[in-house]
């Protein structure tokens, strides 16, 4: 099984698949990089190298106690990007693993990367503040960490069977077998590691990150995500990255790459070959 040992001894697990160009994704909370899945088999049979990783305490990475913050996590991708030592690399993140995008491009620079995409994502800032008052109170992510800690299977699976993929609304089919695959990768990683990761993704300002990033950044987030809300996430990102591009997808879920892949895939095929 492929991992790295990083500077404070957490093994990272990734895949590396291919070659051609490399397109380094990051996964959300609390996932592992099989709910890439979808992508990276798409990729690759376009040509291209793809890599993805379980951040610490996710998946089949270290269960460590500590070390569940941007800081740490942005670290652990570059420590990926050097020991690859990938070069004109595309980064994509979903959800948390866009807020990983953006501060590890802020953190290390950007002369490895060529373009990044944010689908989803929580930057700028997810938590309600006197500067942020669009966001979400703290009360919502406290209650997170209540339910993973009173009964964290049942909480994966209310989650996955319910507003992550809008399985919720009105009309929609639910799909079993991605709810059991969300639920399966959730009770993969460790319970410390997902606690601490919820203030991690709700509290990080990523405000100075974005505006960091000169590369060409696809913001892509749909205006039914009822994790992210769209309009405290997806449109301010756009604004403050010096070269973003918003794409709205109207109706679509905090999950869409999943269960709308036929579309988002081929969209960010065009812009990556743009």
């Amino acid at each position: 099984m492929p991992t790295i040992t990083t500077n404070d001894g957490v093994d990272i697990y990734f895949k590396d698949w291919g070659s051609g160009q490399p397109i380094v994704f990051s996964h959300g909370w609390p996932l592992s990089a099989d709910d890439w899945d979808a992508q990276m088999l798409f990729f690759l049979q376009h040509g291209f190298r793809v890599i993805a990783h379980d951040r610490r305490g996710h998946g089949r990475s270290s269960q460590v106690g500590d070390g569940h913050d941007m800081d740490h996590y942005a670290d652990d991708l570059a420590a990926v990007v050097e020991h690859l030592d990938l070069h004109d690399a595309v980064h994509i993140g979903h959800s948390t693993g866009g807020g990983e995008v953006a501060h590890f491009l802020a953190r290390y620079g950007q002369n490895r990367a060529a373009k990044a995409v944010l689908i989803s994502s929580v930057p700028p800032l997810m938590v309600q503040t006197d500067a942020n008052p669009g966001g979400l109170p703290k009360e919502v992510f406290d209650d997170f960490q209540a339910q993973l800690a009173a009964n964290r299977s049942e909480f994966y699976h209310s989650l996955a069977s319910g507003p992550f993929y809008g399985f919720n609304r009105p009309g929609v089919e639910p799909s079993e077998p991605i709810i059991q695959n969300w639920w399966r990768q959730g009770m993969m990683g460790g319970a410390k590691a997902h606690y601490d990761g919820i203030v991690a993704f709700s509290q990080t300002d990523f405000t100075e990150d974005l505006k960091k990033i000169t590369i060409p950044v696809l913001v892509m987030h749909g205006d039914d995500d009822q994790i992210v809300p769209y309009a405290d996430s997806g449109p301010l990102s756009a604004k403050l990255l010096p070269n973003g591009t918003l794409k709205t997808y109207a109706g679509y879920p905090h999950g869409a790459f999943t269960t709308h892949h036929d579309v988002i895939n081929p969209d960010l095929l065009e812009f990556i070959r743009s």
